[in-house]
């Protein structure tokens, strides 16, 4: 099967490799992805099949039910080497027979910018306990999102969590904060007044709600299948943890909490821990 879309930036050189063996195609897009960007792997030809797995690297691929066939995303991480990584698709057929295919994607460096930010410096440069607390709920937002929920709760496309049509900006960022070189920026901010509503950018599992000293109040959403958003400096929280929300479903409101400068939604996209850029998501052709 075939996705036909027309390429948006954050799918930029769209093209479809296939492999096939014995009736099994796989094919891959894109063929080449750059840092940050999502693969999408459909499978033809095994939709009676008895098993299906695959790897990208070390990591597996998560199938689900598309069209006639099978699908798979992984996220190429923002910080990932560009190299060749290879995949492997390895199929139980109905009638027991072993089908097997195998490539490798060329990984291609990103083309990311650079932010220079001025902050205070209480918030940059951390005292001892306030540094124990940002380490202590970054392992706390890592353990979240290390959990791969074996059911894939979105369905059709992703939508855009704030108003308007305004893209989000500064996906993988190189930050310069008060002159000092910091970690990329792992998710794309956009521009909203405070008190904006927030939604879900697809049917998930509320999995974190919080209140943390970089990313202020917080709501992680767990999609499933290893796909995790994430929504930085609300103002307000409408949701509960545990709570299973709809596309679209308001979760709370823009404000500027945590380390901030002004009003804005921080969207973040986590692929089995990929950073991913979550324009990405929004563009993504499968609609069931």
């Amino acid at each position: 099967m075939i996705v036909s879309v027309a390429a948006p930036a954050v799918l930029s050189m769209l093209l479809l490799v296939g492999v096939a063996q014995a009736g099994l195609e796989v094919r891959i897009v894109p063929p080449s992805p750059r840092q940050g960007e999502l693969v999408l792997i459909l499978v033809a030809g095994v939709r009676e099949a008895r098993e299906l797995s695959g790897t990208l690297g070390a990591r597996p691929l998560a199938f689900f039910a598309h069209g006639k066939g099978h699908a798979s995303l992984i996220g190429i991480d923002l910080e990932t080497p560009p190299r060749k990584i290879p995949w492997r698709v390895a199929v139980v057929a109905a009638d027991g027979t072993p089908r097997s295919a195998a490539g490798a994607v060329a990984v291609k460096a990103g083309q990311f910018g650079v932010q220079r930010l001025t902050l205070p410096p209480n918030v940059v440069d951390l005292d001892p306990e306030t540094e124990r607390r940002a380490e202590s709920e970054a392992g706390r937002l890592r353990a979240v999102c290390d959990i791969v929920t074996p059911t894939r709760l979105w369905r059709g496309r992703f939508v855009r969590p704030v108003a308007g049509d305004r893209p989000g900006e500064g996906f993988g960022f190189r930050r310069i904060i008060n002159g000092k070189p910091r970690m990329p920026h792992s998710g794309i901010d956009f521009a909203a007044d405070r008190g904006e509503p927030v939604v879900a950018a697809n049917r998930a599992r509320v999995a974190l709600v919080g209140e943390f000293f970089f990313p202020g109040r917080l709501v992680v959403l767990d999609h499933g299948l290893g796909l995790h958003t994430l929504y930085f400096h609300l103002d307000r929280i409408d949701v509960a943890e545990d709570a299973v929300v709809e596309r679209g479903e308001r979760i709370g409101t823009v404000g500027s909490t945590g380390r901030a400068t002004g009003p804005h939604l921080h969207f973040g996209a986590l692929l089995q821990r990929a950073r991913v850029d979550p324009a990405a998501l929004l563009a993504l052709p499968l609609t069931d």
